[in-house]
């Protein structure tokens, strides 16, 4: 059966190859290449997203609920490093100043509000960014700051998470207010020198033991993973999808002319003899 098989599967083959070096189907296959690679970096891309969120949620395990520690052994004037963030740091000191800055458009709660930031001077004297917690915006609209605990004036020891500081947004606002906890824009904004991170609140305590009044707590960090993954799947998945469509393409150009030669071949084979009927026969 192979030796019977050998020529009709050579032919076959020879001619999806023939098929395929023409014009239309090499570029078409260029094309396919070109889309494969496009398919293999977006799954890349998206599986980065996903090791980035697995990455956070380990650091989140290791740090989130850990015993606090001093933040100067956390926090320097260099930015805050990856491994460090959300670290439970604790740091005693006192508010520079009464009135808070009001970082804008920040959800929490299903809401969007505004997130209460203040310099704090640490016993060593220097400064850091603290993120007080989060007050709902007033009906009447953005530009209209609600009221919000003032900071408290004397020395308090405060617990947080050591966060670094976020991305500018390139919007100029009214003094005292911010597009987004930016420490370079904060640090103009209060005059201060401060350190390469910021602290978001848990609580802070005076001398005397009591709590301090504080805006609203913000909402737990994001722990959620995504559809990052199963995208890139996806993804990849899809890389050989253009190489499938040529083969199919290639094969049914190959039937339909292989249908059109064999319909040709039909029209012009001889009629056959018309059947001669009973009555045909009375009536001659």
């Amino acid at each position: 059966m192979g030796g019977i098989r050998g020529p009709i599967y050579d032919g076959y083959r020879d001619g999806v190859l023939r098929r395929f070096l023409t014009r239309k189907w090499l570029g078409a296959f260029v094309l396919a290449i070109l889309a494969a690679i496009a398919c293999y970096h977006l799954g890349q891309w998206q599986y980065g997203r996903h090791l980035y969120k697995a990455e956070r949620n380990a650091r989140l395990d290791a740090n989130y609920r850990a015993e606090p520690v001093p933040l100067a052994s956390v926090m320097t004037s260099s930015p805050l490093p990856l491994a460090r963030q959300w670290t439970r740091v604790t740091a005693r000191g006192e508010y520079t100043t009464r009135h808070p800055i009001y970082v804008r458009n920040r959800p929490n709660l299903g809401s969007t509000g505004f997130e209460l930031v203040s310099p704090f001077r640490l016993d060593t004297g220097q400064v850091v960014l603290v993120d007080r917690g989060w007050v709902e915006a007033s009906s009447r609209g953005a530009d209209v700051l609600p009221a919000a605990p003032a900071p408290p004036t004397e020395t308090v020891t405060l617990v947080g998470w050591a966060l670094p500081g976020e991305a500018s947004k390139g919007r100029k606002l009214p003094a005292g207010q911010l597009a987004s906890i930016n420490l370079p824009e904060a640090a103009r904004a209060t005059g201060e020198d401060l350190l390469g991170g910021y602290v978001r609140l848990q609580e802070e305590r005076s001398a005397s033991g009591d709590v301090a009044p504080a805006p609203t707590p913000l909402d737990p960090p994001d722990r959620s993973l995504g559809p990052h993954q199963a995208y890139a799947y996806q993804w990849w998945l899809t890389m050989p999808l253009g190489l499938v469509l040529i083969w199919f393409g290639i094969r049914r150009e190959l039937r339909m002319e292989a249908e059109d030669v064999a319909g040709d071949g039909a029209a012009k084979s001889p009629p056959r003899p018309k059947k001669v009927r009973v009555w045909d026969e009375e009536d001659g």
